[in-house]
């Protein structure tokens, strides 16, 4: 009799490699087209306008103070917790540094109004050219 030897088969193997590759560009990818949002510091509800205008990205950066729904004040990009006093203190340095200064205030909708006028009053007597207010645009029913 004759017998067949069988060949044994090897076990499929999986090339790890191959995935490792696939997932690296998967995270490239990803990371490339995933854009970043910059969230605020402070949430605030901003009050509606319906004059709310977005500002050109060629303008000159305001100095931004925010006004939280406590009273609290706070400079800068970074939230920086300040007092009306040392506030004007930065407005009089930014005005020494370049006259055409302008502040930004961001207030939350529920902010003491008293605190908002403080604030442009320090802006006023630093010698700021322009103060305003960010607001969002008035959502339609």
């Amino acid at each position: 009799m004759r017998f067949l030897v069988r060949k044994r088969r090897q076990a499929p193997a999986v090339i790890i490699v191959a995935l490792i590759d696939i997932l690296i560009v998967l995270v490239i990818f990803l990371v490339a087209t995933t854009t970043f949002k910059q969230q605020p510091a402070l949430p605030l509800a901003l009050p509606e306008s319906s004059q709310a205008r977005q500002t050109g990205a060629n303008e000159e950066v305001p100095l931004l103070v925010t006004v939280d729904t406590e009273g609290n004040l706070r400079f800068g990009e970074k939230a920086t917790p300040v007092t009306v006093e040392r506030l004007k203190e930065e407005f009089i340095t930014a005005v020494a540094a370049r006259s055409d200064v302008k502040v930004t205030i961001n207030a939350d909708k529920r902010a003491p109004f008293g605190e908002i006028i403080r604030v442009m009053d320090a802006a006023k007597e630093a010698g700021v050219k322009g103060v305003t207010a960010l607001t969002k645009e008035v959502t339609k029913p």
